[in-house]
C-alpha cells in the first residue's frame, strides 16, 4: 500500500506541513486525499490557495476523515493540540507521524489511544525545498509497512534514514537538524573572508554559496568518499592544502565535532527535562 491509497491529514499548517503536502503532491497524490487544520485562518487560506488542499480548524475531523495523521505542531503545543481530537480514533487507526521536534515517543503515546502507531521523525529545513534530511523511528506497534509509507512522505522532501532506536534521533538532531546553521555560518565565514581578500561582496556570498551546492551535489553523485574528494583536490604545495593545514590549526574539525556532539547532548536535555 502506498501514500496515494491513505487519506493524508495533518494537524498544524505550518511552513514544514506545506512543504510535505506540497511533495506528496509532486509525488502523484491526488490534492483531494490532503486534508489540513490549522488555527490561524491566513494559514489555512495559504494551504488552500497554494496547494488546492481542504483545510479545518477541527484537528479531530482531520483524525476522523485520515488514514494518516502527521502532528506538524509546535512542541509546547502537542498536547493540547491532541486534547480531544485522538479520542474518537480507534487503536489500529491512524497511523500517527510526529514532526514536533524533540517530543519523544512515550509523551506522544500519552495523548494518543492506547497501541497507536507512532513514527517518530526528524527532518530539517532544507526539506523546505525538498533536499531535506529526515530520521525515522517507529515504536513497538510500528510495523514495516507503517515504516513504508512515514519513509515515502519524506522521501517527496529528500532523503530518509531509518533510525534502530530512539535515542539515535538526538545524535540526528545535532547532525542533520542542526547542521544547516553550521553549513550558513560557513557561507557567512567564507563570504566575509573574499571580501576581505578583495572581492565584492555580492560576488563572495555567491561564490560561497555555489561552492558549498557544487561539492556537497559532487560528493552526492559520486561514489567517492567526502575523504577521498578532499585528498584529490589537496596537492602537496598548493593552495588547497594550505588552506586546509590552517583549518585544522585553527581547530576546525574539533570545532564541528563539538558543534554536534553539544547540540546533540542538548537535545537528550530537551527530550528529558528530569
Amino acid at each position: 500500500m502506498t501514500l496515494a491509497d491513505q487519506r493524508i491529514g495533518f494537524i498544524g499548517g505550518g511552513a514544514m506541513a506545506e512543504a510535505l503536502a506540497g511533495g506528496l503532491i509532486a509525488a502523484g497524490v491526488a490534492p483531494t486525499k490532503i486534508l489540513a487544520s490549522d488555527v490561524e485562518p491566513a494559514r489555512r487560506e495559504r494551504l488552500a490557495s497554494a496547494l488546492r488542499i481542504a483545510t479545518s480548524d477541527d484537528n479531530a475531523r482531520v483524525v476522523r476523515e485520515c488514514d494518516v495523521v502527521v502532528i506538524a505542531v509546535k512542541p509546547g503545543v502537542v498536547e493540547a493540540a491532541l486534547a480531544g481530537a485522538s479520542g474518537g480514533a480507534a487503536p489500529e487507526r491512524p497511523l500517527w507521524i510526529s514532526i514536533a521536534a524533540g517530543v519523544p515517543l512515550e509523551r506522544l503515546a500519552h495523548s494518543l489511544p492506547a497501541r497507536a502507531r507512532i513514527v517518530r521523525a526528524m527532518p530539517n529545513t532544507p526539506a523546505l525545498v525538498r533536499a531535506g534530511a529526515t530520521a525515522l523511528c517507529g515504536n513497538a506497534a510500528v510495523g514495516a509497512g507503517d515504516l513504508a509509507l512515514a519513509r515515502e512522505l519524506f522521501e517527496g522532501v529528500g532523503m530518509v534514514w531509518v533510525a534502530t532506536h530512539e535515542e539515535q534521533l538526538d545524535a540526528v538532531t545535532g547532525l542533520s537538524g542542526s547542521g544547516p546553521a553550521y553549513v550558513f555560518l560557513m557561507l557567512e565565514a567564507l563570504g566575509a573572508a573574499g571580501e576581505r581578500m578583495g572581492l565584492p561582496r555580492a560576488a563572495a556570498d555567491r561564490l560561497a554559496l555555489q561552492t558549498v551546492f557544487g561539492a556537497a551535489k559532487l560528493a552526492l553523485e559520486t561514489d567517492r568518499r567526502p575523504a577521498e574528494l578532499r585528498q584529490q583536490v589537496s596537492s602537496p604545495g598548493g593552495t588547497t592544502l594550505a588552506g586546509l593545514e590552517r583549518l585544522e590549526a585553527l581547530g576546525f574539525t574539533a570545532a564541528i565535532e563539538a558543534a554536534v556532539e553539544a547540540a546533540t547532548r542538548r537535545s537528550k536535555a530537551l527530550a528529558d527535562p528530569g
